[in-house]
This record gives structure tokens, C-alpha cells and sequence, in this order.
């Protein structure tokens, strides 16, 4: 460190003393001469700067309103998402998934995000981190033009929750997966179809200091389980904020965060452990190697224009649906959020 604290940042909402500006450069005056402070100031100054080291809170919604992504031009962009993209066999896509976390919906739509439909055209929409009591979700969500809707919230206020939109109606739909501590957070719908299950999910955050990391453990194994269970029944499309970068390729800054929630050993390890049960993450299938594919950046430090990020959102599929994966994609241009939303297109 060479005496000096500094400041990087390259994580999931975290900072790092590793290097960028450095607080002994900050302070120079005007005069561009380094300050002389008194041992108490001094002791101060180094005591603040090592509190940068623990992770700050999610910014409340509306605070990140009044901040960089409001401006006009930080919302859903207006492109082609059309694609050709075909299994190995040939065959073309002939459905298309969509999953984004939104950071609350209401905010989401303030922000354009319901372009998305027009955007993508797309068959199933899928939500996470609604913050939205369903009573109290706006009439332009709940009743989309072509699709049926299904929600699942929290029973504490502004708190995860998600929510399913499909042009075809399920043969049905299960909330949660009978654990109530787990499905009174809103945070798993089930439709079944014909051929396959769609499962969406928020899964819980391991929090600041990993105080959540067993409540998050426990969550793993149930929801495994249940997973497993479908499974057997059905091919399963998961979809939705996993909460964890699976691989150094997954994050910018892995070196930094291996202590940090969302890259923990024991997270990363449950992400194997489901993939062995037979399981494939869609993305990594098809992009092996591709590297600065990240699907959330912090709203700090202006993270997402410099492409410092994670990749926490993924279209896991049961291992059988492989030959009718077409592609998987991390739309990375469009905003509305601190997450982008990624896409599944499958021939079934």
C-alpha cells in the first residue's frame, strides 16, 4: 500500500482499498501542496479512510432517481433485437425469454422500462425485485396489452418481489415453493406449459458482512430441491438475479470480492453444486470465454459507463434442453435499472 489509503472500485456495491485516487491526493489544497495535519486530524483522516473498506448499502431508489441514471438519455434505447439465431441442428428460435431485475418497478417504469415489450417482442417476461405491493402496482402493469400477468410480493413493503407476463397462458402457477420463510419475501413464481417449467426467482442476497449467508445457504438447498423435483417431471427454464458471479470471468474485480457477498466460496459452490445436478448456465454454454459480460453495476463511481460490473442474472436449463438453445444474451444497452436484462431464445 506504500503508507497510502486509496480507493477502487470493481464491486457489487463494495469498497476496496486498492488503488485510484488516494485520500492523501484528495486533500491537496489548491495550491496543489500536501496539507500538514495534527495527530488527531491525521488519526481522523485515516480512520475514514479505512471505513471505506465495508459495503455500503443499496442506494434507496430514490436517491438513484436524483442521480446519474435519470439523465435523458440513461433509459431503454431504441433498437433491432431481431435475430436468425438457431440450434445446432438448424432449427430457428420460436421463443423468447425475457428476465430483468428492476429495482423496483415503479421506479423501472419511470424510466422507460416497459419499452422492453416493444423492444423484444417477447413471449414471457419475467421481473425481479418489483418492491411493489400487488395492490398497489400501477394499472399499466397490471394489465399489458397480449400478455397475462402474475405477481408475487413480499409481505414487507418495497422489499424483492417478482413477476411473470406471458402471451400464453400456463396450465398453472405456483408462488413460492412451500417455505414460508422464504415465500413470505415474494421471491418465486412457477408456470408450467406444455413442455417445460418457467421458474423465476430473486434469490436472496447474502448481505454486508455475510450476515444473510446462511439464510442464503438454506434457500440454496431448498430450492435445489425443489428445482430437482420439477425436473423430473419437466424440462425447467430458471431465470432471474442468482446473486452470485459463478466465475472470475463473471465479475470485474474477483481478486477483491472473494469475501464479498455475491462471490463467496460457499455461493459460488451451491452455483456448481445445482449445475451438477444437471443443470446448464445457457450463457456460458455458448460464450465460454467471453469476457466483460456483466449484467449489474453499482450506481457509484459511474460504474456501468466504465463496464465494472457482475453478472448475477441467468437463464439456467434443465441439461435435456440444450439442443433446443438458440442463444443467450445480456442486453447491455438498455437501462432502466441498475441491472440490464438478458435474454433466452429456445426452439420448442
Amino acid at each position: 500500500m506504500r503508507g497510502v489509503w486509496s480507493v477502487a472500485t470493481g464491486m457489487r456495491g463494495v469498497w476496496s482499498v486498492a488503488q485510484g485516487v488516494s485520500v492523501a491526493t484528495a486533500a491537496r489544497g489548491a495550491s496543489g501542496q500536501a496539507p500538514q495535519f495534527r495527530g488527531s486530524q491525521l488519526h481522523r483522516l485515516v480512520r475514514s479512510a479505512a471505513s471505506l473498506t465495508s459495503m455500503p448499502p443499496k442506494r434507496k431508489q430514490e436517491s438513484v432517481e436524483d442521480g446519474e441514471e435519470k439523465k435523458g438519455t440513461k433509459i431503454v434505447k431504441k433498437e433491432d433485437f431481431s435475430s436468425d439465431a438457431k440450434t445446432e441442428e438448424g432449427e430457428k428460435w420460436n421463443l423468447k425469454v425475457v428476465s430483468w431485475n428492476v429495482d423496483g418497478i415503479r421506479a423501472w417504469l419511470k424510466k422507460d422500462g416497459m419499452s422492453v415489450f416493444e423492444l423484444e417482442k417477447p413471449d414471457i417476461v419475467c421481473l425481479q425485485e418489483t418492491k411493489c405491493a400487488e395492490a398497489k402496482l400501477p394499472d399499466v402493469v397490471k394489465n399489458i396489452k397480449g400478455y397475462k400477468s402474475y405477481f408475487m410480493s413480499s409481505k414487507t413493503e418495497g422489499y424483492s418481489g417478482v413477476a411473470l407476463f406471458s402471451k400464453i397462458e400456463p396450465l398453472k402457477v405456483t408462488y413460492g415453493f412451500s417455505d414460508k420463510t422464504h415465500d413470505d419475501e415474494g421471491r418465486c413464481i412457477t408456470a408450467e406449459y406444455d413442455k417445460f417449467y418457467l421458474v423465476t426467482t430473486y434469490v436472496p442476497n447474502a448481505g454486508r458482512k455475510l450476515v444473510t449467508l446462511d439464510k442464503r445457504l438454506d434457500w440454496n438447498t431448498k430450492f435445489h430441491k425443489y428445482l430437482q423435483d420439477l425436473d423430473a417431471k419437466k424440462p425447467v427454464i430458471m431465470c432471474g438475479d442468482l446473486n452470485v458471479s459463478h466465475k472470475e470471468i463473471d465479475l470485474a474485480n474477483p481478486k477483491g470480492n472473494k469475501k464479498n457477498a455475491g462471490f463467496t466460496k460457499e455461493e459460488r459452490e451451491g452455483f456448481t453444486d445445482l449445475l451438477e445436478m444437471g443443470f446448464v448456465d445457457s450463457f456460458r454454454h455458448l460464450y465460454p470465454d467471453a469476457t466483460s459480460k456483466y449484467t449489474f453495476w453499482t450506481y457509484m463511481f459511474n460504474c456501468r459507463a466504465k463496464n465494472v460490473g457482475w453478472r448475477l442474472d441467468y437463464f439456467v436449463l434443465s441439461k435435456r434442453l440444450v439442443p433446443q438453445l438458440c442463444d443467450s444474451l445480456i442486453r447491455d444497452s438498455l437501462y432502466g435499472s441498475d441491472h440490464c436484462p438478458v435474454t433466452l431464445l429456445m426452439h420448442m
